[in-house]
């Protein structure tokens, strides 16, 4: 039996009239198979980490891009050398180099057989290689205009609800909740909890996301989380979750890591803030102990204002009590006088509109005479003029110049050559007589 090609047992019978080598053994196939894979060369592979399964023995995860996926595993010894030499073990979602070959485990009548990647070295890969990645993402969503969507998201000055996404025992928490009373706000709190570090986290994220934004009375809502490595916050820069939330109907505010630390959600939300306490500020737009401070102020200013009012009007009414007569007789001769001055007012306005009126009836009097005289006199030179004009178009004057008319034997006047040619007789008037000639067409 050669390395690749186990031999046929004896006494055994293939498929008739087919061309393929075999039947061989499943076993001994099965040891071939893992043979040939085994001879393959060693490689090294960069891709995600994804569903570690640690075992007394070996440690089984997956290694994951955008187009495949490779099971690995590794000896537990093996496994704690590398984790020691990384500084530490790598979370789930992280992107990890890993150095092996392919193996493949024959299996036996109790087990499954299988192909994986059999790992011998780790690390995980560096801060600058996940930076390359996430600002390539970053550049897709601002190409894809998904950054500015829900910074044009209005948010109200003082929300009514606020919505609050955040690990269930982290201190983001507390933060949130001080930096509200800091506010003084008085409002209703939902909260959203959920895993906030490892490849879980960003789809249970986007799923309280959207639960908050289902429910009708939420204003605003923030994501917090307090800091860690990048690593740590890797799930914040997770393109589903980040696509979630730009086009969420709710204005976000993020509030992921410390003051240094910087995440895509921070880029796709409407506000980012450094810390949750900060978040929490800015979700409710003043200072609400104060506003109603200044409120209860100026309800104080409005009563004294009303107050010296009302002191105002009943000392008035005090005065007029006393002197009613008094008053009434002021109020009378106030109303006399008033109307004498009306009265002598619209006499001196009718009197001025009467003088007026005379001059100009006077003016159009004057006017109408004149126009009468001047048509009197120049109607007749006028007549004189136009009959003169009119004798001078008379027919008979231009037939008196030494001018023909030529017609047709009916009297129908003939303009043209044309009309002339179509008669075999003309009329020719003169001034003095009606002659009538033939034409002679040569």
């Amino acid at each position: 039996m050669s390395a690749t090609q186990p031999t046929l047992p004896t006494g055994g019978s293939g498929i008739p009239d087919s061309t393929l080598a075999g039947p061989f053994p499943v076993g001994e196939y099965a040891a071939a198979l893992r043979s040939k894979l085994r001879s393959f060369a060693r490689v090294q592979l960069v891709g995600e980490l994804v569903n570690l399964r640690p075992s007394p023995a070996r440690v089984y995860f997956e290694l994951r891009d955008a187009t495949g996926a490779i099971p690995c595993a590794a000896w537990r010894g093996d496994w704690e050398t590398m984790v020691a030499r990384a500084g530490g073990a790598p979370a789930e979602g992280m992107q990890v180099v890993v150095a092996g070959g392919c193996d493949y485990y024959p299996g036996s009548a109790t087990s499954s057989p299988g192909f994986s990647f059999s790992v011998s070295d780790l690390r995980v890969a560096g801060e600058g290689d996940l930076l390359a990645r996430i600002d390539r993402l970053r550049k897709k969503l601002d190409a894809e205009g998904l950054l500015e969507l829900q910074k044009l998201l209005p948010r109200p000055l003082v929300p009514r609800t606020i919505g609050v996404v955040t690990g269930e025992a982290g201190k983001a928490r507390d933060d949130v909740l001080a930096g509200l009373s800091r506010r003084g706000w008085a409002g209703r709190l939902v909260w959203g909890f959920a895993p906030v570090q490892d490849r879980h986290a960003a789809p249970a994220i986007a799923r309280a996301l959207g639960d908050l934004a289902a429910v009708a009375e939420v204003d605003v809502v923030i994501v917090a989380r307090g800091g860690g490595s990048l690593a740590d916050l890797l799930c914040f820069c997770d393109e589903t979750l980040c696509r979630t939330v730009a086009l969420l109907g709710v204005p976000v505010i993020a509030s992921v890591g410390h003051h240094t630390d910087r995440t895509l959600l921070d880029d796709v939300a409407a506000v980012s803030c450094s810390t949750p306490t900060h978040a929490a500020e800015a979700a409710v737009g003043v200072d609400c102990a104060r506003a109603r401070a200044d409120l209860a102020a100026a309800a104080g200013r409005l009563r004294d204002h009303g107050r010296r009012a009302v002191l105002s009007r009943a000392r008035s009414l005090a005065v007029l009590s006393r002197a009613p007569a008094e008053h009434i007789g002021r109020q009378r001769a106030r109303l006399r006088q008033q109307l004498r001055e009306a009265r002598a007012a619209s006499r001196r306005r009718i009197a001025g509109e009467r003088e007026l009126t005379a001059r100009r009836a006077l003016v159009l009097a004057r006017k109408a005479s004149s126009s009468v005289i001047d048509c009197r006199e120049r109607r007749p030179r006028e007549l004189e003029r136009l009959a003169l004009a009119l004798a001078g178009h008379e027919p008979q004057r231009t037939l008196e110049r030494g001018y023909v008319l030529v017609q047709s034997p009916e009297g129908e006047p003939l303009l043209t050559a044309a009309e002339a040619r179509r008669s075999e007789e003309l009329r020719l008037r003169f001034a003095d007589d009606v002659l009538r000639a033939r034409i002679h067409r040569g």
